[in-house]
């Protein structure tokens, strides 16, 4: 068996390292709230690197910058107010880097087997939040699916099987009549 040289492994392990940091176009969309944990980077700078949750406030606390705001924001303007914040007073031209570790979770209840909160990935329909809670019980309706939004916890759209869902999302599942 052929052994890898020392430079195909660090730019194996350095590609594993990243995969779950890579983005997509649903992440480039994705709008940053409480609970969220990203990673920012600036090329050379290994001071510079911080990973960390966005508190309840929607604020983190970045060296040289302070306290940002980032509720509400895409990765892109996150990387934006960091660049234009470390050009010119502290670096020429600062190579940064944000990404998506972990999203903030989504929340299922109503008549599903193992109610509660569940790490949310891009892309997630009810169907696999329902998977995710151990699958529907014998009394679920299929039909009566409400679907709460973040930001918007008093109002609830109703949604099926396949309505895609959100980080921070409430599904409730509710009883079928017989």
């Amino acid at each position: 068996m052929k052994y890898l040289t020392p430079i195909y492994s660090v730019i194996l392990f350095l590609s594993l390292a990243l995969l779950p940091m890579t983005s997509s176009a649903e992440t480039q969309n994705y709008r940053l709230g409480a609970g969220d944990t990203i990673v920012i980077k600036v090329y050379g700078e290994e001071a510079l690197t911080l990973e960390t949750q966005i508190t309840n406030s929607g604020t983190i606390n970045y060296p040289f910058l302070g306290s940002l705001k980032l509720i509400g924001l895409s990765i892109k303007e996150v990387e934006q107010i960091v660049y234009n914040g470390l050009k010119g007073d502290y670096f020429v031209e600062p190579n940064v880097f944000v990404g998506m570790i972990l999203y903030r979770p989504f929340y299922i209840h109503g008549e599903v087997k193992q109610p509660g909160g569940y790490p949310y990935q891009p892309g997630m329909t009810v169907n696999q939040a329902v998977a995710l809670a151990g699958g529907l019980t014998e009394r679920a309706s299929e039909d009566k699916i409400a679907i709460s939004r973040e930001g918007s916890k008093v109002e609830s759209e109703r949604g099926t099987i396949n309505s895609a869902i959100q980080a921070g999302d409430t599904i409730t599942i509710e009883q079928r009549f017989f």
